[in-house]
């Protein structure tokens, strides 16, 4: 044993690692409490995969757990499964929930995927070309996708899960929220909360502003709490940062988010608790989880108004 002890002091001092158990296959790592459902949507005939992380107490007892979905999966879901526990056990902000992430069609790349299943129209960006070889880039099935959720992924969840159907947020970030902005303004009670993080609101010359005054002149109200946010650094630079690589100068998102914002409450619709943020000094790329736990604090959270 001393020798052995000897051995790994020399090999730490010279900068060698050493691996006592060399013969072994090293294990993936798998997030606590999840599990990979999969489910064929008859409507879109298409199969998806829905991840699942179910709360720390969910088999100690028999009571029902809101529900949160995150859409573009592979990403928010690590994210957000992680997150969750961690305020929920250590904060007591958050009540305990299960996550489901929504992820991309099997078969499709994520690019393909969510700019088909995300996009309310099917206008597409100039000069864009398929990362899928021999497939021509697909947008504009957004309703498509919002029907497979409502009335195939709802029913699935609240038959394999203690599910409390009533309480449940949508969670989206660039694409993924642009889909909750259209869900939002299409059928509001899908959800009773949504966080909208960077929504890509420039899509198809800003349709969803033009959706958003068509639903104002048809309703007063739209009872859900809504979060919507960006980074600073997701629009033009000042001119004193004008070297600045980590800003956008193409990108609208700030003014955007900004101008949506203010458009919901300007029409003042009963039954709307909005929030709205500009997150300094952070970009597309790193303001995600930060609006993603700002926004669940204020849909979900314990001490909400």
């Amino acid at each position: 044993m001393k020798k052995i002890c000897l051995i790994l002091l020399f090999a730490i001092t010279q900068g060698t690692i050493v691996n006592v158990n060399a013969t072994e296959t090293p294990t993936p790592y798998v997030l606590p409490n999840t599990e990979v459902q999969k489910i064929h949507s008859t409507g879109l005939n298409r199969d998806y995969e829905l991840y699942v992380s179910l709360p720390k107490s969910y088999g100690a007892g028999n009571q029902n757990y809101p529900v949160v979905f995150v859409t573009d999966a592979p990403y928010a879901f690590p994210v957000a499964a992680s997150i969750g526990p961690f305020m929920t056990r250590h904060s007591k902000e958050l009540p305990e929930f299960i996550l489901i992430g929504l992820s991309y069609a099997k078969g499709d790349t994520a690019e393909f995927s969510r700019r088909r299943d995300y996009t309310p129209s099917a206008h597409s960006e100039n000069g864009l070309t398929s990362d899928m070889p021999g497939r021509t880039p697909v947008f504009g099935e957004a309703e498509g996708y919002r029907r497979f959720l409502k009335e195939e992924v709802f029913p699935f969840v609240a038959s394999h899960y203690r599910a409390d159907m009533a309480h449940k947020v949508l969670a989206g970030h660039s694409y993924g929220s642009l889909f909750g902005t259209y869900v939002l303004l299409t059928d509001p009670a899908m959800f009773d909360g949504y966080v909208l993080g960077s929504p890509s609101l420039w899509y198809d010359e800003h349709l969803l502003f033009k959706r958003e005054r068509e639903f104002a002149a048809a309703h007063r109200s739209l009872s859900a709490r809504v979060y919507i946010g960006a980074g600073s650094f997701e629009g033009p630079p000042p001119r004193n940062r004008i070297h600045d690589a980590r800003y956008s100068p193409d990108n609208e998102m700030v003014a955007n988010t900004v101008a949506f914002a203010h458009a919901l409450s300007s029409h003042r619709y009963l039954g709307l608790h909005l929030r709205s943020e500009v997150i300094p000094e952070e970009d597309h790329l790193t303001v995600g989880p930060i609006l993603l736990t700002r926004g669940l604090l204020w849909t979900l959270g314990n001490s909400k108004p």
